[in-house]
């Protein structure tokens, strides 16, 4: 970090907090008829206002603090993407604890090492999610109580658990004569543990002060205003749903919550996308590419003129943004983040002076991660640690620090390895930087395949193949050869209309014209289904172990 030095002091109010809470008080008071629509389990839509969203805010703070909610204190939250989530948000951190994101897509194994790692008090869980939860009581005895949100409509169930407590009758029972207190903006609000694809996860406590600035960020990135409708679809359980539902308090811009919904059936998020009018939403391809196949099926075509779709997790393929594209100009948009980073780092847009670049070089350009947003230091680094030339050429370890970025993480030793002296976190994640400033992730190091001496790059080789119309999906993975050292194995699902007739020479003839001959995969195995993380990556990990011995070496990874 470079010297901090001490200048002529200010006359500005630096010791007003930058407190989340303030971001719905506003919300609250400037616009209180401002609409926030939740979908309810039952598919029936739950509709309410930010001036009452305030009172349950208020009555909820209040009843957590009833129970023995103390600051500092972690609070774990399952449950789909609600309006109640977005309530415990603001009423847990608003109280000064800290709201611990409990991810029901992991094991139980790893669910209980969050809980108690975190020393959690209590849990805040949905009544369909409780089976998750119900089998750990006896291995998390920090755990003191569970709130039960009831979305089946059966009432307070028997529970494992110390206590359990009526999250509708916490609030009914409670009143809204409540004054939230001032915290020192540097106290966590929220709580996200990394996936644990690579060992137990990993503790990153977001601060207030991050959490404010970052929401601050993904507005001016995203030109996002009080006229958009916003609609949640990134899991809120992970990485604070990517900080986008806080943009609509703060905006005063309309909220639509999801609720639960499958990759196996996005009809639910096409039929909120088009009857609420929503203009900006965010999710992984993985979830994007379903809900583009099923708006392809329908007879009627929806209009979807002026939406933008942020899409994360991995490079958005050429085929789904053009898809997009061709339904009245919607617009995917790339971004880049990780929950080390809050998470945004870099959104994908088009700089003034590029504006001359024919559509095919803006379709390559708009496969890149992006440029850095305002705050944030991104730099790629050698082995040695030295930073590298911007020449969108050499590739080196992505390395970013800034006001949002965590800087160790809880109560882990793996901090050292992840943290550089000066502040900037080692993301993994092997990139380029080009002239103009644009972050191109070429890979995760661990997916880097290594052949004959030489890099390959299996996120190149996947957006390759996924641009085949016949292709639903693909991956890339690396695996141990006799004589190259690694070579390519790609595993694709072909579309329905595909399956039995899409051949291994048509997805490498369609790919060859783009890569060298040794870059090619040796072999394209056709899948039901390539494996995939708790937040939809492709598990390459397991798709490295599942075939490892495949081109006859046996890997011990």
């Amino acid at each position: 970090m470079s010297q901090l030095i001490q200048g002529f002091p200010a006359t500005s109010n630096d010791d007003y907090p930058l407190n989340m809470i303030t971001f719905l008080k506003h919300a609250a008071r400037t616009y209180p008829e401002a609409e926030v629509v939740s979908r309810n389990l039952d598919g029936s839509l739950h509709r309410t206002t930010y001036g009452e969203t305030w009172i349950r805010v208020k009555r909820l703070a209040k009843a957590l603090q009833g129970i023995g909610v103390r600051p500092g204190d972690r609070v774990g939250a399952l449950d789909w993407n609600t309006h109640r989530f977005m309530e415990l948000y603001f009423a847990v951190s608003g109280v000064g604890a800290v709201l611990l994101e409990l991810n029901p897509r992991i094991s139980g194994a790893e669910r209980a090492y969050v809980v108690n790692h975190s020393e959690a008090r209590f849990v805040a869980v949905c009544a369909s999610l409780l089976p998750l939860m119900e089998p750990l009581a006896a291995e998390c005895p920090t755990v003191q109580g569970v709130i039960v949100l009831d979305d089946l409509g059966r009432g307070l169930p028997e529970t494992a658990y110390p206590a359990a407590h009526d999250y509708e009758a916490l609030i009914a029972e409670s009143d809204d004569d409540f004054d939230f207190p001032w915290i020192d903006e540097r106290s966590a609000c929220t709580a996200c543990y990394t996936s644990g694809t690579t060992g137990k996860p990993k503790g990153v406590y977001n601060s207030h002060r991050a959490m404010y600035l970052h929401t601050l960020a993904i507005a001016q990135a995203l030109n996002m205003t009080q006229d958009d409708v916003i609609l949640q679809i990134v899991p809120m359980f992970h990485a604070q749903g990517w900080g986008m539902f806080f943009c609509g308090p703060m905006l005063g811009a309309k909220l639509v919550f999801p609720g639960r919904y499958t990759m196996e059936d996005p009809s639910s998020l096409v039929d909120l996308l088009v009857e609420q009018k929503v203009t900006v939403t965010c999710g992984a391809p993985a979830i994007f590419l379903p809900m583009l196949h099923h708006i392809k099926k329908m007879s009627q075509k929806p209009d979807l003129t002026g939406l933008r779709m942020i899409s994360g997790a991995t490079e958005p393929p050429l085929a789904l943004m053009k898809g997009y594209h061709e339904l009245g100009g919607a617009r995917v948009i790339h971004a880049y983040g990780a929950t080390e980073t809050a998470p945004l780092v870099t959104v994908n847009h088009l700089k003034p002076t590029l504006k001359d670049l024919s559509e095919e070089e803006r379709w390559e350009l708009r496969k890149k991660q992006g440029l850095p947003v305002p705050g944030l230091d991104v730099k790629v680094v050698g082995p040695d640690g030295t930073e590298l030339p911007r020449d969108g050429s050499k590739v080196g370890e992505v390395l970013i620090r800034g006001p949002w970025i965590t800087r160790s993480y809880y109560n882990d030793p793996r901090s050292d390895e992840s943290f550089a002296r000066d502040g900037y976190w080692r993301s993994g994640d092997a990139g380029t930087i080009d002239p103009n400033g644009y972050l191109k992730i070429t890979d995760r190091f661990k997916d880097l395949i290594k052949s004959g001496g030489e890099w390959i790059s299996s996120i190149d080789l996947e957006n390759a193949i996924m641009a085949h119309p016949d292709v639903l999906e693909a991956a890339v993975i690396g695996i141990p050869h006799p004589k190259w050292e690694e070579r390519p194995l790609a595993l694709v699902v072909p579309q329905e209309s595909a399956r039995g007739t899409l051949t291994k020479e048509a997805v490498l003839d369609f790919i060859r014209p783009h890569f060298a001959k040794w870059q090619l995969p040796d072999d394209v195995l056709f899948v039901d289904a390539i494996p995939k993380t708790s937040v939809g990556k492709f598990a390459k990990r397991v798709a490295r172990e599942q075939y490892a011995d495949y081109y006859g070496v046996t890997s011990n990874e």
